[in-house]
């Protein structure tokens, strides 16, 4: 019988049900054969905020913790999870994404802090609603649609796009609907509504204020990496706009309005790292603008997550016709799905951080 190298937990959040297995883990199956293949015995552990304290003793018995939670699923967030996750990594075990990391690379802070990068755009940071007050109605009025965005969520949730139509009158769209439907409200009422998000969090909540980018029609390009190596890219097209869907790249009755497209809800197509077609963007991308989030936001190479990506809006054109990139998002929680080069290269880059000494990845992520 072959011993394994080490045991690898692979993290899903549970509804709570008692030896229900969520459908996230089906999908993960291959990652847990390119663990396999790697000498790592992999089990799912299923993970729910009532059941905190069993998860914690569970993980204790392993030499590494690979999560895959969104950071909001329903009612529950990552508080209690995160907290567990702290507490085994300071004991010893390797955990990816480290809770620290995240705050760092994988909340919708990070537009702000790297918005000098040249994948940044006029990006702004409400810490309180009342700075939110202040600041957003002038900036609104003399800057055209502005985004707004949580400080932590997934799936577009509170994410809104804001148009002012009238003087005090807005017409807001949220990404979480991924439809055109949008509503008219006064501009105050809004950010009345904007004040939950700066309580979440344990009260560390703010909001994201980017300039809206109207090349959104053309949908978006995901870059996924494992660690700082790109290992392949999704496209996403507006609704209707795909050149894959049935009756082509043409507007039908169904595509909204281009001054509508805002949530994406058509599949990904996946492509390999070495698309010539992205192969710009990988080298900005690998060679300038990783390193500069580092150096940045403070998380070094041996910390990056296992596996993550990165979403550009398509930005202004260079004179000479070359697309530019705007960084929307970076997901570092729960990235499903993913390209076929990921679970080997995520297999590979984990059992080499396993073989290194233990106080590398012990305790807070430097």
């Amino acid at each position: 019988m072959t011993v394994p190298l080490a045991r690898v937990a692979i993290v899903v959040r549970g509804d709570g049900q008692l030896g229900a297995t969520p459908p996230q883990v089906a999908r993960l199956a291959p990652i847990f054969e390119a663990l396999s293949r790697e000498g790592l015995a992999a089990d799912a552990v299923v993970f729910d905020d009532q059941a905190a304290a069993d998860v914690r003793t569970k993980l204790a018995g392993y030499d590494a913790a690979v999560v895959w939670v969104d950071p909001i699923s329903n009612d529950a967030d990552r508080t209690r999870l995160d907290e567990v996750l702290l507490d085994v990594a300071a004991n010893g075990v390797l955990v990816s994404t480290h809770p620290d990391v995240i705050l760092k690379m994988g909340t919708k802070e990070v537009l702000y802090r790297t918005r000098e990068l040249g994948w940044g755009t006029d990006t702004h940071l409400y810490a309180s609603a009342d700075e939110l007050r202040e600041q957003f109605p002038t900036r609104l009025a003399t800057s055209g649609p502005r985004v707004l965005k949580q400080y932590r969520g997934n799936g577009g949730q509170g994410v809104w796009k804001v148009q002012l139509v009238r003087p005090d009158v807005v017409r807001v769209q949220h990404a979480q609907i991924r439809e055109a439907v949008s509503e008219e409200l006064s501009l105050s009422r809004f950010m009345s509504r904007c004040e939950e998000y700066f309580g979440a969090n344990a009260g560390e909540g703010r909001l994201i204020d980017q300039s809206f980018q109207p090349r959104i029609v053309e949908g978006l390009v995901r870059c996924y990496l494992v660690e700082d190596r790109v290992v392949g890219f999704a496209r996403q097209y507006a609704q209707g706009r795909s050149p894959a869907e049935p009756q082509g790249a043409g507007a039908t009755e169904a595509t909204p309005p281009a001054d509508q497209v805002f949530g994406l809800p058509s599949a990904k197509t996946m492509f390999p790292a070495h698309e010539p077609a992205y192969a710009a963007l990988r080298r900005q991308l690998e060679t300038a603008w990783l390193p500069g989030m580092q150096r940045l936001v403070d998380v070094a190479t041996s910390s990056l997550p296992l596996l993550w990506d990165a979403d550009f809006l398509f930005g202004p054109p260079t004179p000479d016709g070359q697309d530019t990139y705007v960084l929307g998002e970076i997901n570092v929680s729960c990235v499903i799905p993913f390209p076929d080069r990921a679970p080997t290269a995520l297999a590979q880059g984990l059992l080499a951080r396993l073989q290194r000494p233990a106080a590398d990845y012990r305790g807070t992520i430097p």
